[in-house]
């Protein structure tokens, strides 16, 4: 049984850990309200921009002339899986859950007899993933001291990858993020970015026609690669988003847990404190009627 001076000092511990988690979660909560709007206010720019590439690619995709981010190489041998984590932990199973869908689909792609290549984006998914994948690593992007993320960087990241397709490193190339729902709902999710696949969201525009010049061919040209800069930055905010809310609904369980052992021991340290004086009166007592 511990002694009443350790169990006060572990209460002392707990306090100071709740103290802590409690400062987190406020620091989170406010961090969530910017990512959360960044996030928010991104996804109407991207969904028309998913609309207007998808009307495109609808349009010249099976010809010849088709640009070769859109057409892709004719093979899947080689996959390209860009992982996107957070720099820091303490976020639950955020970055878990995603670490998790890339390891399925690793051995899916695996068992299929393909090759797989991983880039990383974040600290923790490269720590998770370089246990058993460390082989299949070929860059890490690391955005640890980028307080506030942007487009620039979700551009250079995107440039990184066209220029390995380019180069002939890989045929098909996906990303892995967190689409942020709430605090307490994130979804692990998977999409394709090279070869480029649009989905059109906008049905009323599908009968509409169009004339463009330059030619479609063209347009797509020079559109795609901004396509997949804004698919890469709308995971990032999403990440961001998915991220501070998992920390704030993290930091606020361990602040509750804080204080719920705080009770225990307390009640552990009164019970312990009160034996403690009924010996001692026990003493008291036996030694009085000795005399």
């Amino acid at each position: 049984m511990p002694s009443l001076k350790d169990l006060k000092t572990r209460i002392a511990s707990v306090k100071s850990t709740r103290k802590i988690t409690k400062a987190m979660q406020m620091v989170a909560a406010a961090k969530l309200r910017r990512a959360q709007d960044a996030a928010e206010a991104g996804r109407p720019y991207a969904e028309r921009m998913q609309a207007v590439m998808a009307r495109l690619s609808a349009s010249v995709g099976g010809s010849d002339t088709a640009p070769r981010l859109l057409a892709g190489t004719g093979s899947d041998k080689t996959h390209l899986l860009v992982v996107m984590t957070a720099e820091r932990g303490l976020c639950g199973g955020f970055n878990s859950s995603i670490v998790r869908l890339v390891r399925n689909r690793v051995e899916a792609l695996k068992g299929e007899g393909k090759t797989v290549k991983l880039l990383t984006v974040g600290k923790k998914g490269r720590e998770q993933l370089k246990r058993d994948y460390e082989d299949l690593m070929v860059g890490h992007v690391d955005l640890s001291e980028v307080k506030r993320v942007g487009y620039a960087n979700a551009a250079e990241i995107a440039a990184d990858v066209i220029a390995r397709f380019d180069a002939g490193e890989f045929d098909v190339a996906s990303i892995y993020f967190s689409v942020f729902q709430s605090v307490i709902s994130q979804i692990p999710t998977e999409t394709q970015i090279i070869p480029a696949k649009f989905e059109e969201s906008d049905a009323g525009d599908a009968s509409t026609l169009y004339d463009y010049e330059p030619s479609e061919e063209a347009v797509l040209e020079d559109l795609l690669p901004r396509a997949i800069a804004t698919q890469i930055f709308t995971a990032l905010l999403e990440n961001r988003a998915s991220e501070e809310g998992a920390r704030m609904s993290a930091m606020d369980n361990a602040t509750r847990n804080a204080g719920e052992m705080i009770d225990k021991l307390t009640i552990e340290y009164n019970r312990s404190r009160q034996a403690v004086i009924t010996n001692e009166l026990i003493e008291i007592i036996s030694g009085a009627e000795a005399l």
